[in-house]
């Protein structure tokens, strides 16, 4: 659910204290907001500009108010930088081609695991006793509020390691270049037809959750608009090959990639090391072949869509 204040001029918003403040909603009268973040044009001393308009927005935990702002941003001064490549993963979430990686635990612990777990099993059983066509009993709508708050939590963890994580990204490098996957075909179900049934369904369910989990177009979002407040650019370029070609001696062959361990076929290179580094390598060199790019650097923009080369 969503409630959208498109004028801005009669919010009257005022800061109460340090945590708190008040703003005028239509048809709710004055109601008070955690105040998270200084406002353009309200707080004393903050940035100047000013507020056109706020949003509600109601999730697991409640409502949630967005303000939107007016501000005069100066033109970031083109920055080079050095460029990276990076792999997008399940094993390691981001792996870059300096050899780095970017990890993160899971987004729920031990515990809560086992209580969402619980709670899956209490409202199938729930489900099962409800008679056909009657509403929703309040334990069953309890317990979808309970998983829907879990599931939230784990959300909120993965935005806030995507955000802390792309800022750093953004800071650090100029050019960033990512595979340009396309996620929907990726996670495309398994299951088949009666009369053609997909193999290996139950794996490529778990894997398919996986990839969600991981939301890849999430991260490179936030690299686009990061990297291009900054100066730098974000670059994609074609997916195919770049986890089975050496970065060393181009050969190419299915059978390099063993896991998390590559190690080139080719008997006059011989090289071996971390696969997704590998795969990284070749994302940043193949920046001449982009796809598309996101900033300020012209000469990717104008790059057009190449086959990638085989050895």
């Amino acid at each position: 659910m969503a409630v959208d204040v498109p004028q801005g001029r009669d919010l009257d918003i005022a800061r109460l204290n340090r945590r708190w403040g008040a703003v005028n909603l239509p048809k709710a009268g004055r109601v008070r907001f955690r105040w998270t973040k200084d406002l353009p044009g309200v707080t004393r001393g903050g940035p100047a500009g000013r507020i056109t308009g706020a949003r509600l927005v109601k999730d697991a935990f409640g409502w949630q108010i967005v303000f939107r702002t007016e501000r005069q941003v100066p033109a970031p001064a083109a920055r080079p930088g050095p460029a990276v490549g990076i792999d997008r993963g399940i094993t390691v979430a981001l792996a870059l081609s300096d050899g780095t990686m970017r990890e993160h635990g899971p987004w729920l612990r031990d515990g809560e695991k086992q209580r969402l777990r619980r709670l899956e099993k209490t409202s199938a059983r729930q489900r099962r006793t409800r008679a056909p066509g009657r509403p929703m009993s309040r334990r069953l709508a309890r317990t979808y509020d309970r998983i829907a708050r879990l599931r939230a939590t784990a959300k909120r963890r993965a935005v806030d390691w995507q955000h802390q994580t792309t800022t750093e990204l953004a800071r650090t490098y100029g050019v960033i270049v990512v595979e340009d996957l396309q996620i929907t075909t990726m996670v495309r179900s398994a299951t088949g037809t009666i009369d053609n049934p997909g193999r290996n369904v139950r794996q490529k369910a778990g894997l398919n959750r996986a990839i969600t989990g991981e939301a890849w177009g999430r991260t490179v979002t936030l690299l686009a608009y990061k990297t291009r407040d900054r100066g730098g650019l974000v670059v994609k370029v074609p997916a195919p090959g770049t986890s089975q070609t050496c970065h060393q001696c181009g050969h190419r062959h299915p059978a390099a990639r063993n896991g998390i361990r590559y190690a080139c076929v080719n008997p006059a290179c011989g090289w071996t090391g971390h696969a997704d580094t590998n795969a990284a390598i070749n994302i940043r060199n193949a920046a001449g072949t982009a796809v598309s790019g996101r900033g300020d650097l012209g000469a990717a923009r104008s790059a057009k869509r190449q086959p990638p080369r085989a050895a």
